[in-house]
């Protein structure tokens, strides 16, 4: 039997941030309700191909805000990260911890991760001793694709390549410059499409099997 499409909150979030008013829904897909609410918030309609395109409300623009966490070893990174993203333009949404007191972090790559799935945030940054930890965290949640980026290169390469939402670094692992530059590059680097959307599609593909 032939697998049905199934529509994913993700799916509905990365046509928000486009700025898409409707969604295309191949006959016979499943539509899940995080989607549909998703949708419904953001004035987008679902359409089948073919079909007459409904009247609906322009779909609100991606927020120009940057969601940033950390643990207790990314709290003091987290600190002139979060100062330096707004020196780009940004507004910040710090999402804790507030201290240097031992903390867990996938408690903050959560609630890093489920900012930006929700559309309060545009991207997400994470920030943890090694940075791997945070990703995992990050990418369990529906509809993200995070990143732990190291250099420029897999920065840009996370953006243009894999339309990831959220970045994690690595405070132990690289100095406060070398940060500010992936940090930089990833909030300035667009998603190139193209062949790069197949793939992209397969990776959330991926995580419609369950």
């Amino acid at each position: 039997m032939a697998r049905r499409t199934l529509i994913h909150e993700s799916a509905v979030l990365d046509a928000a941030r486009r700025g898409e008013r409707t969604f295309p829904v191949p006959p016979g897909a499943l539509v899940t309700p995080l989607a549909r609410d998703a949708a419904r918030e953001r004035g987008i309609a679902f359409v089948t191909p073919g079909a007459a395109e409904p009247s609906s409300p322009a779909a609100s623009s991606a927020p120009r805000v940057v969601a940033i966490g950390s643990d207790h070893g990314g709290f003091a990174m987290k600190q002139e990260i979060a100062a330096f993203v707004r020196g780009l333009g940004w507004a910040v949404e710090d999402v804790g911890t507030d201290g240097d007191a031992p903390c867990d972090y996938p408690d903050f790559a959560y609630a890093v991760a489920r900012s930006v799935a929700l559309g309060r945030a545009a991207f997400g940054i994470m920030i943890d001793g090694a940075g791997i930890g945070s990703a995992m965290v990050c990418n369990k949640v529906e509809g993200i694709r995070a990143a732990c980026a190291y250099n420029e290169f897999t920065a840009w390469n996370a953006r243009a390549h894999n339309d990831a939402h959220v970045l994690a670094l690595g405070s132990r692992t690289l100095g406060i410059e070398v940060c500010k530059a992936i940090v930089r590059t990833f909030l300035a680097t667009t998603f190139e499409g193209g062949r790069h959307a197949a793939r992209v599609a397969k990776i959330m593909d991926v995580e419609g099997r369950g």
